[in-house]
């Protein structure tokens, strides 16, 4: 059985339409039998493989459609928009996704002398092709979810297998970036970690850019690559996100979370928020908390 029919086949058996983490730690496996509304989250760095049927997921201003055999390297922590637009009772959308641990690929790459062999250049996320070279050690690795017994000995190297053919591939620079403490992609992330901590306050391009080590122009140009947005709509999502959450989570009224995430008018965060989200905060409040008064 070729690879890929094989991974269907796997998780057809071992998935979940809400993608719950699988007993291999680092990995979600999603069957998903409809079509999808879209949905808005902040992801981490991963690796996303569609085996059977389309997603569409937007990031910034970029919009990325891949189907079966098709993957996505996402290098940081993003917000994003995803949705399953092809996916059907005989035909589910699966996918295959896994984190990507920074250590891991650091500790390989001082083994592999930089893993240079392959990579190309791009800077931010985009979809590939997954030869079988790829595909195969996934397969295997997902094999061992019917053979626990064998997953403490095999499973590190299936995962440095995998890695390796990451690496190697056409999203290598990419991923090599994640392992590397001082590259472009590193000094992104710690702006985002310092976007994510602050996202109420007001901040400022060059404290941003002085957190990366970058001068600020350098700055704007890798952030924009790398996450298909300015810093100021990265807060700016990363905001309503939160938002949004706390809209579910707590009793407060609207106007309050608003506050609470960095809005100081109600007005400017219905705006934003409807314009992002599709529904006014109001609406949204009593549709997740399961009421149904008018506005």
């Amino acid at each position: 059985m070729e690879p890929l029919a094989t991974i269907q086949a796997l998780i057809s058996r071992h998935g979940h339409a809400a993608g719950m983490p699988s007993p291999l730690e680092g990995v979600r496996l999603i069957a998903q039998s409809t079509p999808t509304a879209a949905t808005s989250g902040i992801h981490e760095a991963a690796f996303a493989l569609v085996v059977q049927g389309v997603k569409r997921t937007v990031i910034g201003n970029k919009v990325l459609e891949y189907g079966a055999g098709d993957y996505l390297v996402v290098p940081v922590e993003l917000p994003v928009v995803g949705q399953v637009v092809e996916a059907g009772i005989e035909k589910p959308y699966l996918a295959f996704v896994w984190a990507l641990d920074p250590a891991s690929i650091a500790a390989l790459m001082l083994e592999i002398d930089g893993a240079s062999s392959g990579m190309g250049r791009q800077a931010g996320p985009a979809i590939s092709p997954a030869p079988y070279d790829l595909l195969d050690p996934i397969a295997r690795l997902l094999r061992l979810l019917d053979r626990p017994e064998d997953a403490r000995f095999l499973r590190p190297m299936l995962e440095r297998e995998i890695l390796w053919r990451l690496l190697a591939g056409a999203q290598g620079d990419i991923v090599r970036q994640i392992g590397t403490a001082d590259s472009r992609i590193s000094q992104i992330s710690r702006a985002i970690r310092e976007i994510r901590t602050h996202y109420a306050e007001s901040l400022r391009i060059e404290d941003l850019a002085t957190v990366a080590m970058m001068s600020v122009p350098t700055f704007h140009r890798h952030f924009r690559a790398m996450t298909s947005m300015s810093p100021l709509q990265f807060q700016k999502q990363v905001r309503l996100h939160e938002a949004r959450t706390r809209i579910i989570a707590s009793t407060k009224d609207v106007a309050a979370v608003g506050f609470e995430v960095g809005y100081d008018s109600p007005s400017q965060f219905g705006r934003e928020y409807n314009r992002f989200f599709g529904v006014s905060p109001g609406k949204d409040m009593r549709r997740l908390r399961g009421t149904s008064r008018d506005e």
